[in-house]
């Protein structure tokens, strides 16, 4: 795929919705910590639902932390994996105490120093809560880069490395959000929405579906 048709489709993802926000319920960068933290192999809904009970409790690191690992399973035993990870939240609320007073840290080797939290999730952080211009590569977003052609790669780092390479400065914060949505909604995995995706005819998949197929 040209760098044309690259920019041609990130104009019209931009057009569609100018100001994309992750669908995870957050108003603090500990909340979206820990929610994207939650989020593994997990629905943001599922996470939500948690985490709106959780919320109006307990969303500070003094506060999860005085829960207790068990008290804090209970409001997030919904969620799958639930064990480790309310033993890794736990685990980070006395990292944030004891290292960083409580704040969320704006710094990569930081943030990946926390238990639960690799390479996507830091830049899920960085780019939502402090505006970096990070592309946290996910299921959906490694789907459709491959799918399109718009940055191909064997795994989730080599495809981050190209979207870094080819998406321009000017949609670089808002990339991540766009693709996610369009993997979630359109470009889906069993089979993609291709005759309602906007993008259809800038799309290099050559097994495109529609609906009466």
């Amino acid at each position: 795929m040209n760098l044309e048709k690259r920019y041609q489709i990130l104009e019209r993802l931009r057009a569609n919705n100018p100001h994309p926000q992750t669908e995870l319920n957050f108003s603090t960068p500990f909340e979206l910590l820990v929610a994207v933290t939650l989020s593994a192999q997990a629905t943001d809904v599922s996470v939500n639902k948690a985490t709106d009970k959780l919320f109006p409790v307990a969303n500070t690191p003094q506060a999860i932390w005085d829960l207790g690992v068990d008290g804090f399973k209970d409001y997030i035993k919904t969620i799958g994996l639930y064990n480790s990870k309310a033993e890794n939240v736990h685990k980070l609320c006395r990292i944030l105490l004891d290292k960083h007073n409580g704040e969320v840290p704006e710094d990569r080797e930081a943030l990946e120093a926390l238990p639960g939290v690799g390479r996507k999730t830091a830049n899920v952080v960085l780019n939502t809560a402090f505006g970096w211009p990070t592309i946290a590569v996910d299921t959906h977003i490694f789907r459709v880069s491959n799918r399109t052609k718009f940055a191909t790669g064997k795994d989730v780092i080599a495809v981050e490395q190209k979207l870094e390479k080819v998406v321009p400065r000017e949609f670089k914060v808002d990339v991540h959000h766009w693709l996610i949505l369009h993997g979630r909604y359109t470009c889906i995995a069993r089979k993609p929405r291709c005759g309602s995706c906007l993008i259809e005819d800038l799309c290099e998949f050559k097994d495109k579906v529609y609906p009466d197929e």
